[in-house]
């Protein structure tokens, strides 16, 4: 979360998040072993009315959706993933890499998260990142946050 503290800031970091000026970096561990190891996932995510929070890949009835992904790690059967986003779609992340067949562990909506309450008990899916420019100077600025620890006992029961 950025917080600006006086209006000059938060004009200039909403102007930057409207020309995407800002990167929301998140990490994911994910079902089974990705075939690339870079990649972008560019398809629409349309949520029909009758499906209430679903959110699904179609064709022209979604609005276009971009999800850059980097493998960090690999582990036996998962691998942590770290997510770009281009654009903000709801469950944007969630959706592509279920479509890819790499579902997020602990994920009950798109992946087998009723299943693995043991594991863990919400989707293994981190905000970890943000990359932008100092309102004031314009310097870039990196701010990253650890893995939580439910996360990590996930990757050691992995």
């Amino acid at each position: 979360i950025i917080i600006a503290k006086n209006q000059y800031a938060h004009m200039e970091l909403s102007k930057d998040m409207q020309q995407n000026g800002i990167e929301k970096r998140y990490l994911a561990l994910v079902h089974g072993h990705m075939e690339q190891m870079e990649g972008t996932i560019d398809k629409p995510i349309y949520r029909p009315e009758i499906e209430g929070n679903m959110r699904r890949v179609v064709d022209e009835r979604g609005q276009r959706s971009i999800t850059h992904y980097k493998v960090v790690k690999k582990f036996k059967d998962a691998t942590l993933v770290e997510c770009l986003l281009e654009t903000g779609r709801t469950h944007q992340i969630r959706v592509h890499l279920s479509h890819i067949g790499h579902p997020i562990y602990g994920d009950t909506l798109y992946g087998y998260g009723e299943e693995e309450k043991e594991l863990i008990p919400r989707q293994a899916l981190h905000a970890y990142g943000l990359d932008f420019k100092s309102p004031r100077t314009k310097e870039k600025l990196s701010l990253r946050a650890e893995l939580p620890e439910d996360i990590l006992n996930l990757i050691n029961k992995l």
